[in-house]
């Protein structure tokens, strides 16, 4: 059990350091993050890191990623109904019906960005 905490929170630490390389105003998704750690089935465990990143010394905008669609399925694990959605709008990202607007073209794509 001991090894697989471990492999886990160096899985988490890995999607932190990339999610704190996402640029102010852009966004990515949890598969993306996912197939750029080489875990491309890994979507879900990538969120499950993004729910425990409020515990980080060091912020990670957990905010700038959203499922493949746009859609802010992550905004449950902020402490305000709309604070997924106030973060995103306070870097310039319109939100509608709780899908970023312009998605295809806000993307944030760490394989193309990050090689």
């Amino acid at each position: 059990m001991n090894q697989l905490s471990n492999k886990n929170d160096n899985f988490f630490e890995r999607v932190y350091e990339v999610t704190r390389l996402i640029p102010f105003g852009r966004v990515t998704s949890y598969g993306a993050i996912a197939r750029y750690l080489g875990s491309a089935r890994s979507a879900r465990m990538v969120g499950w890191a993004l729910n425990s990143s409020v515990n980080q010394k060091e912020w990670v905008p957990a905010h700038r990623v959203v499922n493949r669609n746009g859609l802010l399925t992550g905004k449950i694990h902020f402490p305000g109904q709309n604070t997924m959605k106030e973060l995103l709008e306070s870097e310039g990202i319109k939100v509608e019906n709780n899908r970023v607007v312009n998605f295809e073209e806000l993307f944030w794509d760490p394989n193309v960005e990050l090689g």
